[in-house]
């Protein structure tokens, strides 16, 4: 049974998330973009707990299911605690295989934060602390680090993290199988850190939104014997290759954090460049958000294209918006003409998935302009660049052979020398 998961989205009780991350939302997303199992998020709240309580049919031992999509328990909590003298916040991504594992984990974590405020709460207690109490409860619970390179609040983030996983967990490490990649880094980047090869890397959306351009933009795909949550826990937890297929990915560069840069300033700059500058932005001489791209050069002990004998296999994709609005130079969202497309396509092939995985050219060329068809051949197939994303600006795929100049504060070059870096 071929399963594509996005464990990790928030509902309407996490701040700035859209109120169509209901139930009905999420189950209608899922189907347009192709996704058969989803997080449910924020079972940590009380509202959202009462209503997946109320509408989730069990299915079988840990999942549920909703109007034919299937759901899994998770939540992703935020731990606020001071080490080395620095005031750290690690988010975790939790799965948890029943509502009566859920209400004894929403009992102990009712006593360091408050659940009701925020679907992702804030708890004062360290990351080991954590995952302490939770394998207490039961050793089924899954504990993922996620987004791990974010600057802020991850594992490995420029602004509060580690440089290596035990400094976060401790002696608690030993309860930690896999790492989540988060948007700016891939597979391939975290393979060029050993230290890291003992670990199942998995990728989600992190979605605050149901459409298709966010949600299940990343994910993963496994080959089941039986849907059920042991079976899940299982492949991640022993990293397992024949199950886990391979994750879906989008390209790095588009990432919010990928390279260095300052969005005040619209300054973004690739490491080599940064630390040449001493890491100041240039325009108004304060320090720059180190991406993502800086972080795994600072800790990597092997070249680009090194790949690990056990390594899962992944796939790039964009979300089919973005290589429509930008091929047609739309670049902005919900444009009427871009979701016509977009909705033409996700109907003829059944999802949006299977159209930037799967469609054939001649197929896709009967239904679009031959533009947007290749386009989404070189997405594919990796044959595009990027403005890379930093700072919290997400990064721009070039669809049209465009020539770019910017300025690199030491000389002027095209991106295309640029990238060569």
């Amino acid at each position: 049974m071929k399963i594509i998961a996005d464990l990790h989205l928030h509902s309407p009780y996490s701040k700035a998330t859209s109120k169509e991350m209901n139930l009905d939302g999420l189950t209608k997303g899922a189907k347009i973009k192709g996704l058969n199992l989803l997080g449910t998020g924020d079972f940590t709240h009380p509202f959202w707990l009462k209503e997946l309580k109320g509408k989730l049919q069990e299915f079988e031992d840990g999942i549920f299911v909703y109007k034919d999509v299937y759901f899994i328990l998770s939540t992703e909590v935020s731990t606020i605690f001071q080490k080395y003298g620095k005031k750290k916040e690690i988010h975790h991504l939790i799965l948890a295989p029943n509502f009566e594992i859920v209400d004894q984990i929403n009992e102990v974590l009712a006593k360091y934060g408050d659940l009701k405020k925020d679907g992702r709460p804030i708890l004062n207690l360290k990351a080991s602390e954590l995952v302490e109490i939770l394998i207490s409860i039961s050793q089924k619970i899954l504990v993922i680090p996620a987004h791990v390179w974010t600057p802020w609040k991850s594992l490995f983030g420029s602004k509060s993290g580690f440089d290596k996983i035990e400094d976060c967990y401790e002696d608690q490490v030993k309860h930690i199988y896999a790492l989540e990649t988060g948007l700016s880094s891939d597979p391939a980047m975290n393979w060029r850190i050993s230290d890291l090869d003992k670990y199942t890397l998995v990728s989600n959306s992190d979605s605050h939104s149901p459409h298709p351009w966010r949600l299940g933009r990343e994910a993963n795909v496994f080959e089941l014997n039986k849907l059920n949550y042991k079976e899940i826990f299982e492949i991640i937890k022993k990293k397992d290759r024949d199950k886990f297929l391979f994750t879906i990915e989008v390209d790095p560069n588009y990432g919010k954090y990928h390279w260095d840069g300052h969005r005040k300033c619209k300054v973004f700059l690739h490491p080599k460049e940064a630390i040449k500058l001493n890491n100041i932005c240039p325009v108004c001489k304060k320090p720059l958000t180190i991406g993502v791209l800086h972080r795994v050069e600072e800790l990597a002990d092997r070249p680009e294209g090194f790949v690990p004998k056990d390594a899962i296999p992944f796939k790039s994709i964009l979300p089919l918006y973005e290589i429509i609005s930008y091929t047609l130079k739309i670049n902005q969202l919900y444009s009427k003409k871009v979701i016509e497309i977009q909705n033409k396509l996700i109907e003829y092939f059944g999802n949006e998935l299977n159209v930037l995985l799967e469609a054939k050219k001649e197929e896709l060329e009967k239904l679009v302009d031959k533009k947007i068809a290749e386009n989404i051949l070189k997405v594919r197939e990796g044959r595009i660049r990027f403005l890379p994303g930093y700072d919290g600006e997400y990064g721009k795929p070039l669809l049209n052979d465009e020539l770019v100049i910017r300025k690199t504060f030491t000389s002027q070059k095209a991106l295309s020398d640029f990238n060569k870096l």
